[in-house]
């Protein structure tokens, strides 16, 4: 009856032994690198926010996911060479790089989907799951990239972007620990 309204309907997974510690541990918050989206999946199964902490996701799944403006025909896109000032041509090439890159990410991305589509027993996608991020800690400088439009849960981590301030004991072992990642 579920198919016949559109609705796939999945097995119960049988829960492994770490899934069950992690439920039982009750954790406050999954860190992790949206590249690729398990530690998402896990966190949205564990209905717990999620921080993520990366440089640049393939696709500009990170603008999509975050509904950050970045049209194609003024934003360079990575690995075309274009500046900030495009010409025409340059702004087509952009447009059809996006194009391509939409259909090669899919494919890359379409087996995640389906893995949490069968783990929390609903069907998802790539960027529904990143969508759900509490807090974006993104390394980039605009030294060496370009100015980007951020929303307002992005925070830059790296470069000029982060003013020197004393750290507490704390802070001094997250800003450590975010040191070698």
């Amino acid at each position: 009856m579920l198919e016949e309204s559109g609705e796939h309907s999945y097995p119960e997974p049988p829960l492994p032994q770490l899934i069950r510690y992690l439920q039982e541990s009750k954790f406050d918050a999954v860190f992790t690198d949206p590249l690729l989206p398990c530690g998402q999946i896990l966190a949205e199964y564990l209905s717990v926010p999620s921080v993520f902490y990366l440089q640049q996701m393939p696709c500009g799944l990170e603008f999509e996911a975050t509904q950050c403006p970045n049209p194609p025909s003024y934003v360079p896109r990575v690995f075309t060479d274009n500046t900030d000032h495009m010409n025409f041509l340059q702004r087509v090439e952009n447009v059809i790089f996006e194009i391509s890159n939409f259909f090669l990410c899919d494919v890359v991305f379409q087996p995640y989907a389906k893995l949490a589509s069968e783990f929390l027993q609903y069907d998802v996608t790539v960027p529904y799951l990143l969508s759900k991020a509490s807090i974006w800690l993104i390394k980039l400088d605009f030294v060496l990239h370009y100015p980007r439009p951020l929303m307002p849960n992005m925070i830059m981590v790296s470069g000029v972007n982060c003013a020197h301030k004393k750290l507490t004991q704390v802070g001094q072992s997250v800003f450590f620990l975010l040191s070698f990642l």
